[in-house]
């Protein structure tokens, strides 16, 4: 059996073709909607987050063979608790994550942390849109709440936890934008001429987290971006494909 933490479209893809190639598969996810979406597929699921020890519990508890992490590239806690976890039973651990690609533009500007990232907004003011999610949005608002001639726009997911958190943060439902996505460049750009947007914030999540569409979108606008780097994780094992990942299965249960 291989321990799969999922919940991206690509690592829903991974997991099936992990399946495909003969391994039982079960699937980690964090939110009961991403759940569904691998129970549709046919995947055995399991819901909510997992400490390290709670990981290396599963591991143990269902005779896992390996651990392949697809998780998203800023699901820090998620990686770092998997590869403890999967150390802490003995068993192989393999990252897959998606290329990084190389931004480079005169109105892109890198940050490597979501507070470097506020204090630039900080500086540049403006209509601001926020395309990084709810979990680290109170670094934002709390950063940008004072700072004058500024307008913070939160696009996240329509989750009833999501609007309760902008309430609690002081964000008027008018500055809210509860969609969800994969968003086109046309609708990246009709959202961006609506609130009048001067600056986007978002993450290098890679070209399957649809931030393509994002910028190409934003550079066609005039409008600046600041990008939040990937975090930097040692992973050891790491693949950008499928197949890599798949072989690398194979010769594991071939030495077993």
């Amino acid at each position: 059996m291989i321990l799969v933490l999922a919940g991206t479209s690509d690592a829903r893809e991974l997991a099936l073709k992990i399946k495909e190639n003969g391994f039982n598969v079960l699937t980690t996810v964090v939110t009961e909607n991403a759940g569904k979406s691998l129970s549709d597929v046919g995947l055995d699921v399991r819901v909510g987050r997992l400490t390290d020890s709670e990981m290396a519990a599963l591991i143990q508890e269902r005779k896992a063979q390996a651990v392949v992490d697809a998780s998203h590239p800023f699901a820090e806690e998620a990686s770092k608790n998997a590869v403890n976890g999967a150390k802490c039973a003995n068993v192989p651990y393999i990252r897959y994550e998606r290329e990084t690609q190389n931004f480079r533009h005169e109105k892109i500007t890198f940050a490597s942390s979501y507070e470097e990232a506020a204090d630039l907004a900080a500086t540049k003011k403006g209509v601001i849109m926020l395309t990084t999610g709810s979990k680290t949005l109170h670094i934002f608002a709390n950063r940008l709440r004072e700072v004058e001639g500024t307008r913070l726009i939160a696009r996240m997911l329509p989750r009833k936890d999501n609007m309760e958190k902008c309430e609690a943060l002081g964000i008027e439902q008018k500055n809210i934008v509860a969609m969800q996505g994969p968003f086109s460049k046309e609708l990246n750009r009709a959202l961006f001429d609506h609130y009048n947007v001067t600056l986007m914030i978002t993450k290098e999540s890679g070209k399957r987290g649809a931030v393509d569409e994002k910028l190409e979108a934003a550079l066609e606008a005039g409008i600046e971006t600041i990008m939040i780097k990937r975090p930097k994780i040692n992973y050891g094992t790491v693949y950008s494909d499928f197949q890599s990942v798949i072989d690398h299965l194979k010769s594991l249960v071939n030495m077993g």
